[in-house]
């Protein structure tokens, strides 16, 4: 006689799936170096770009409306960053969304600063439209767009300092929520734990280090890794991968440091050095919504 699965098995299988689909990522993606275009953060360019290369994909880093459209047609994913917008994103990042949606290509969103420019918010206000396969911010700039979006869980008002958070993740979990049903995609909060959600299931990643608020780029080259995930993956396993992938050689690179500078070193070497097998077995816990 076959008993129905208690609560626990069931997550315990839930989770050894997960695990298998984030090795099997991990692994494409290193035998496959397939390119993710960003437009991205000025400040963090080289750091999103070498972040990507470390884990095995291939970065390509444009501005111009025409190259963002290329790009997005020819890659495997797109990763848009709103950390600094100049005058001509006006036209080049809608059109990479426009393009990425139309064609069925993933596309990742990081709405860095949201509510502190009419720009800004007006470009977030339209990619609603376009919904974005992954949506990675910290807590406040998640609850800020699904304020901004009208969803469960938003605030009118934006809590962001700047790219800094005011909110805890566990403030955000409800915006994440209802960001995440809108897109269909997933959604993935940055903090001392991250929140990963598409919907329906929630996972927390665990592990980090503390010196990634000491350096500039931690939170937009997770961005782009994400990115080169959503190429061979789902946007849940390829914003989890990027997570787990991230929380383990920041812990690892932090037990080999003892400064700011030369954790950023440690820390490429270390996303480039990890193996699929340690990524997923990274401390992970899954529940349902």
């Amino acid at each position: 006689m076959n008993l129905p699965l208690r609560k626990e098995d069931y997550n315990m299988i839930n989770q050894k799936d997960i695990k298998s689909q984030i090795i099997q990522a991990v692994e494409t993606v290193r035998q496959t170096n397939p390119m993710a275009g960003s437009v991205t953060n000025t400040v963090t360019i080289n750091f999103v770009a070498n972040a990507q290369l470390a884990v095995g994909g291939s970065a390509a880093m444009v501005y111009l409306p025409d190259e963002g459209e290329f790009l997005a047609n020819v890659g495997g994913a797109t990763y848009i960053n709103m950390g600094t917008l100049l005058p001509i994103y006006e036209e080049t990042l809608p059109q990479i969304a426009k393009v990425s949606h139309d064609t069925g290509k993933p596309w990742v969103l990081d709405p860095v600063a949201i509510g502190i420019g009419s720009l800004r918010n007006q470009l977030l206000r339209e990619f609603k439209q376009y919904k974005p396969s992954v949506i990675r911010g910290n807590a406040s700039e998640i609850i800020a767009l699904a304020g901004l979006w009208e969803l469960d869980g938003g605030t009118d008002v934006s809590n962001a300092r700047g790219v800094d958070s005011t909110d805890s993740v566990s403030d955000a979990k409800t915006a994440a929520i209802a960001l995440a049903k809108w897109t269909g995609g997933a959604v993935a909060v940055s903090g001392k734990t991250d929140l990963i959600t598409d919907g329906s299931v929630i996972a927390f990643s665990y592990g980090g280090s503390h010196f990634m608020e000491k350096i500039t780029g931690a939170g937009c080259s997770l961005g782009g890794v994400v990115a080169i995930y959503a190429t061979v993956a789902s946007p849940f396993i390829a914003a989890l991968t990027a997570a787990a992938v991230y929380n383990l050689a920041g812990s690892r690179a932090e037990n080999k440091v003892d400064g700011p500078g030369s954790f950023q070193i440690q820390f490429l070497d270390e996303l480039y050095k990890a193996s699929a097998t340690d990524i997923a077995s990274n401390s992970l816990e899954i529940k349902e919504v």
